[in-house]
Parts: C-alpha cells; structure tokens; sequence
C-alpha cells in the first residue's frame, strides 16, 4: 500500500494563522513524516493528523512531540477525518470505503456505514460533523449503470444508519462540511467548470434544496471549511487548469467573509493534497491549522529531521 511521502529537500510545515493578528506560526515541522489533514480538537489543546494510514496527536502550541493514537488493525485510515464535538471521538474514512468511530485516546472501532453492493466499489469520504455531533457530511463514490466512477453529496447518521443522497448528477462533487448553524452544507463541484476539473464552492441547505454557486473566478477552488463562530469559509485554491487536488502545486489558502463577501488571501505556498482536506478551525474560530510542503535546499544539506 503506498502513501504520499515528501521529496527530497522537502518538508512539511502544520502552520496555525490566527485571523485577528494576521500571523502566522509553524507549531510543527518535518523532513521525514507527510503529515496531512489536520483536525482541532473541540477542546483547543490538540491538533488530529493523519500520517501513513494512521493517525497522531500534536499540541496547537507546537510544544509537544507527535503523539500516535492506537488505530486497530487492519484498518488503514484515508486522509479524511473529523473529531465529534463532545471531543470522546474521532470520525474518519478508512480505505475499505467505511466510516469509523474511534474512541479519543485509541482502541477499538466501530463501524458508522452500512455496506453496499461490493460490485459498486461504493466509497465514502468524510468531511463533515454537525455542531450537535448528530449527523455526518460525506463524499459518496460509486460506480453507476454505466460503470462510471461518480461522486455526489451525501448526510448520514453519526450513530449509523441510512444515509440521504443530496446531489445526483455526474458532475465531480467532493470536500461537504456543514455551515456554523447546521441549516446549509458548503461543498466543491465542477458543475460550473468551464474546463475539465474548474471546481467552484457552492452551498446548498440540508435537504439538497436552495443550490447557489459562491466562487466565481477561473482557478480551482476546494475544500470549504465553514468557521464555527459562521463568520468566515476558509478553502484551498489551486491554479487555473488543475485537475483534482494533487499535491506539491503552488496553492493559496483563501477566505471568505460572510457578511461583506469579500475574500482574501491567507497564505501561497507549496502544497494542495493534505493541506486542508478537513476542517481545522480552532473551537473560537479565531484559527486555523493547515499544512504546507515547501522545498528547502538548507534542510537537505545537513539539518533535516524534526523541528519545532
């Protein structure tokens, strides 16, 4: 089983940007782990990465090690991954296309999904838990009747059971997470692409109803993470002609602001895969926690490993 691994004279950075001073902090970094995708813990001391089908612990602060949770075997884990808000669980996507329920600390998982047809190699892929922990946001992957891989968005029981198709179409839809108040899902899709892979944000209520369309430029926009305090939606935005969300691209890092509609630039740099598949806001949503891949010719000349 491969993984993303970094190249040579590379390094990941976890950078925390805090909105009101406009700073940004590198609170973890590594030549040798490809962490990805971080979470923040409802309870503001820790942050959730995957690395290598796993999953680790660092502290938002930057002054702790990388600490592994126990993830049982075999499961191997995908990038995609949430934390419930009683912060007692972590919610991920595994490799055999199921979610999981883990407990905080490690150990034994449970199964959230139910399983289907094997002969549609239905996947998901989660992005999303609602502010009262009752109900997930997922990417659903499958073949149709014409044997042709779609994605749409769908809603699920945190606590398993049937889930609800919002979108059906064949359009490339991907990265849902709910809005602040639980009333709307913020999602990416192609369905205005004026290219093949021009992904644009759009948002939608829960029910699928109410579709608006809320980027409008030429580059590839992923990923839109609503902040918990529903004044801002943080994403990933990839240059004009991308396919899908690779990685090692010159990407920005952008917001928008809710109530005047502006959006802005956060952060350029090199990354794109791993740098915010999830949702990384603090629980105050005055931060945000993201990974960036840069290329570093001192590091490879004799100071590489891990820093802080």
């Amino acid at each position: 089983m491969t993984f993303l691994t970094l190249q040579t004279h590379q390094r990941a950075e976890v950078r925390v940007h805090d909105l009101d001073a406009g700073e940004t902090t590198v609170v973890f970094s590594s030549t040798e782990r490809f962490v990805e995708a971080p979470n923040w813990h409802p309870g503001g001391e820790w942050l959730v990465l995957n690395v290598e089908g796993g999953l680790v612990r660092l502290r938002a602060d930057g002054t702790s090690p990388l600490q592994t949770i126990a993830v049982p075997e075999p499961l191997v884990l995908n990038n995609d991954h949430v934390i419930s808000p009683d912060g007692e669980h972590l919610l991920v996507s595994a490799r055999d296309g199921q979610l999981y329920r883990i407990p905080w600390r490690g150990g034994v998982a449970s199964r959230i999904t139910e399983r289907r047809d094997p002969a549609l190699r239905f996947k998901y892929y989660l992005h999303g838990v609602s502010r009262d922990g009752q109900t997930l946001a997922a990417i659903g992957g499958g073949l149709d009747a014409s044997g042709t891989w779609v994605t749409n968005v769908y809603t699920l029981p945190a606590a398993g059971g049937p889930h609800t198709q919002l979108t059906d179409d064949a359009f490339a839809d991907d990265g849902c997470d709910f809005s602040a108040d639980g009333e709307a899902i913020w999602f990416n899709s192609e369905r205005a692409g004026e290219y093949p892979g021009h992904a644009q944000l759009f948002r939608m209520g829960i029910d699928g109803s109410g579709l608006q369309r809320m980027t409008h430029d030429d580059r590839v926009n992923w990923f839109p993470h609503p902040s918990p305090d529903g004044r801002h939606v943080l994403y990933l935005s990839y240059p004009a002609g991308t396919t899908g969300h690779p990685p090692n691209l010159d990407v920005e890092l952008r917001l928008i602001d809710l109530s005047s509609r502006d959006d802005r630039l956060i952060d350029s740099f090199l990354g794109g895969q791993g740098t915010t598949n999830v949702p990384g806001w603090s629980p105050d949503g005055r931060r945000v926690a993201y990974v960036a891949y840069p290329m570093t010719q001192a590091l490879a000349e004799g100071r590489g490993g891990d820093h802080r």
